[in-house]
């Protein structure tokens, strides 16, 4: 999945993957040992399980439809 119409998408780093993460995020909290693919699900979950744990302190502090 590819977010093309965002404010990312219009900066030209959309949102990509499962859990929609840009490129940069991607880089910067990727798991060594998973694809370096950010459409790979393992490592699209994986980078942004660690960025909501980096930026929220939880996954449980993130707002989201749950």
């Amino acid at each position: 999945a590819q977010n093309n119409w965002d404010i990312n998408a219009q900066k030209g780093i959309p949102s990509k993957g499962l859990l929609q993460v840009i490129q940069p995020t991607f880089n910067a909290y990727h798991v060594p040992g998973t694809s370096q693919n950010i459409t790979d699900p393992v490592a699209n979950i994986t980078a942004a399980a660690n960025y909501a744990a980096h930026r929220y302190g939880s996954i449980d502090h993130v707002n989201s439809a749950y």
